[in-house]
């Protein structure tokens, strides 16, 4: 699989000019990855009970992979298996890491090349939001493994509205869930 990543994004940087004046614009790549949503649960595949019209014009005006499974039943593992192209088994990645920002193994391997690093040689600009859940400690910050920007949560959920609901019942406290969102580092 990581040879196919890779073969792509040399067709893309390596299109001949044929003596064009105007050199060729790298297409723009987005991924959406939305953990536990379902085939059927948009619009453009089907879904009539939740609306979902931005996805669906997004849909309309790109490209929808229909034929792709993920290759792990939950989200860090998956995580990482799509960022790399390869099957998170090969590399040691088959479950969630916990919340250990003081840990330098759990999460994913730094000697594996992520889909971010490899665009960034081709030339192009990357970012990331939402959630990343692959490693706590620093050396696995998504602008460390080939992201220019981050916007989001480092852990695996976050408790988005009231904080204080945690407070009422530290059981069902994660001290993932209540750190900041993050803009890069800060």
């Amino acid at each position: 699989m990581r040879s196919f990543s890779i073969f792509v994004l040399a067709l893309a940087v390596w299109v001949p000019t044929a003596g064009a004046v105007e050199p060729v614009r790298k297409p723009n790549v987005v991924v959406i990855v939305a953990d536990d949503l379902g085939y059927a649960d948009v619009g453009f595949q089907g879904c009539k009970d939740i609306p979902t019209p931005h996805l669906d014009a997004l849909a309309k005006s790109g490209v929808v992979c229909t034929n792709g499974y993920v290759t792990h039943p939950f989200c860090s593992p998956t995580r990482a298996a799509l960022l790399t192209g390869r099957y998170q088994q090969r590399f040691g990645h088959e479950n969630n890491p916990t919340w250990l920002p003081g840990n330098t193994e759990m999460g994913l391997p730094l000697d594996q090349v992520t889909v971010a690093d490899a665009l960034k040689k081709a030339g192009y600009v990357t970012g990331a939001v939402g959630k990343w859940h692959l490693g706590a400690h620093p050396s696995f910050h998504p602008n460390r493994r080939g992201f220019d920007s981050y916007f989001g949560v480092l852990g695996g959920g976050h408790q988005y509205l009231n904080h204080n609901t945690f407070k009422t019942d530290p059981q069902k406290a994660k001290q993932e869930y209540l750190i900041p969102l993050v803009r890069n580092e800060k």
